[in-house]
């Protein structure tokens, strides 16, 4: 199945606890069993797990496609080298360091925070592989909690104005598509973790978010 249900540890925000590229998930290693299964099973992908200094919420801390991967600090020794076997690891230093909450990412390109400098864009740029354009959704710069972007669709919160729906669609190259997740949450980036086979999201999602979510990101039975 192309699509799943889960939490992590009760929390339905599954967005800030995993990362998902085409090949790979980035997972605490606190993250349960069950839940490495799904993501596994329902995004086809291998799982790694990492720590992010004392922090389970390695979603929100780094931005990922299948190009590389962006974060703002170190990884412990042995996370970092064997993250280094699968993808280009990018250290941006910046007072901004929950990369993955305001970096939009897929493999054509990314959006982030307005407040990075043009270097740190550029150092984000590098490191992902794809153009970077600063701008906001729904007038928020934490792009990456309000959005959640694949190589086959974006799904934005509700109130994504027309001029951010039409930057989105030119930088990363997809449609975008409003919706909400887990009963009515606007910020659907923090509420799931998708690629293109699939979409995990949190147990409260309604069945009509669920029919806008597949939508959205043209992920079909």
């Amino acid at each position: 199945m192309p699509v799943g249900k889960s939490t992590f540890s009760g929390s339905p925000y599954l967005g800030v606890y995993l990362r998902a590229g085409e090949q790979l998930a980035l997972v605490p290693t606190t993250c349960p069993g069950d839940l490495v299964r799904a993501s596994e099973h329902t995004l086809g992908v291998r799982s790694i797990r990492l720590r992010v200094g004392d922090s389970e919420l390695v979603g929100s801390f780094l931005a990922l496609n299948d190009h590389g991967v962006v974060l703002s600090e170190e990884l412990p020794p042995q996370d970092m080298e064997h993250l280094k076997e699968q993808l280009r690891v990018t250290v941006v230093r910046s007072r901004l360091n929950a990369l993955g909450n305001i970096v939009l990412a897929n493999n054509r390109g990314a959006l982030c925070h307005p407040e990075f400098s043009s270097e740190q864009r550029h150092q984000l740029s590098e490191g992902l592989g794809v153009p970077v354009v600063p701008g906001t959704v729904a007038g928020l710069g934490t792009v990456g909690m309000a959005a959640v972007a694949t190589n086959r669709g974006v799904v934005v919160h509700p109130r994504a104005t027309p001029k951010e729906v039409e930057t989105i669609e030119e930088v990363l190259g997809v449609k975008v598509h409003r919706s909400t997740a887990n009963f009515g949450i606007p910020l659907v980036g923090a509420c799931l973790v998708a690629n293109s086979r699939g979409v995990l999201v949190g147990d409260p999602t309604t069945p009509v978010e669920l029919v806008h979510l597949q939508e959205g990101l043209q992920i079909f039975d």
